[in-house]
């Protein structure tokens, strides 16, 4: 078999085990769905009407803090929540290669006849994986209590592509984070800033609603274009170059994670 066989081959292998495992522990893989699903359920039954009020003529609502206010913002935050499951799917990819090196199983892999890369390429395909089902899981809570998206199967297609190569590229950035730890404790930790990062966003309330400061932060950091990019593909809002933008955070947050992470990897190698 070519080089390249071997590595598909072996990246099968490790993927398989890492499903296998989420199968096994299903209770890793919702917690990170769990906090999206809560935190939609808390903005827009507690605080739906009167954020919604408040915001109402920038996302469509009526000036109703009633039920009108509540569905606009329920429309307005569903791709930001969307945005949320992804990150939060960073840390379990951070907690079990933060296991697998500290546990002792990567010396056992690194006597196989594998390819080395196959042990990331694994984790990082799996996460994915995982992380889409929790986005299914996601959307599926949300149209249940009322969200109601006007995209037609391209627009879907479109967003879950982009869902993907978000998560994607911030799974690998999660890889390193998790080759860097000395324990779970800390590999869990680590994501934090990650799923941190939509709440400074465009995922609750519009950037151009808050303080200069905040607002500058807001438009120029990665999540905010995701978030629009999603929002518009979805609800029809106004998308501009934000889509680009996405495209470019996910391949430079990606690129420096994967370099990041081989050259960890590469490192613990040769202790």
């Amino acid at each position: 078999m070519s080089t390249l066989t071997y590595v598909v081959h072996d990246s099968a292998t490790m993927l398989r085990r890492n499903l296998k495992h989420a199968i096994r522990y299903p209770s890793v893989s919702l917690g990170s769905a769990l906090l999206p699903v809560m935190m939609l359920l808390l903005f827009v039954y507690a605080f739906g009407g009167s954020i919604g009020a408040g915001i109402g003529a920038g996302i469509g609502a009526g000036t109703g803090g009633g039920p009108a206010g509540r569905e606009a913002y329920l429309e307005y935050l569903t791709p930001g929540i969307v945005i949320m499951a992804v990150a939060a799917g960073s840390m379990a990819t951070s907690i079990s290669v933060c296991s697998d090196m500290t546990t002792g199983i990567i010396n056992r892999f690194r006597t196989m006849n594998i390819t080395r890369s196959s042990f990331m390429t694994g984790h990082v395909l799996g996460s994915v994986v995982q992380t889409m089902v929790s986005v299914v899981f996601v959307v599926a809570v949300a149209l249940a209590v009322g969200f109601r998206p006007n995209a037609n199967v391209l627009e879907w297609a479109a967003a879950a592509g982009l869902l993907t190569a978000v998560a994607f590229s911030l799974t690998w950035l999660s890889v390193a984070l998790g080759l860097i730890s000395k324990t779970v404790e800390s590999a869990s930790n680590k994501p934090l800033i990650i799923q941190f990062m939509p709440f400074v966003g465009s995922a609750f309330v519009p950037a151009d609603s808050m303080s200069p400061g905040l607002r500058w932060f807001a438009e120029f950091q990665p999540f905010t274009p995701m978030i629009e990019t999603v929002r518009g593909l979805l609800t029809g809002s106004p998308i501009g170059q934000d889509a680009w933008i996405a495209l470019a955070w996910c391949v430079g947050i990606g690129l420096a994670g994967y370099l990041w992470s081989r050259s960890l990897f590469d490192r613990d190698a040769h202790r």
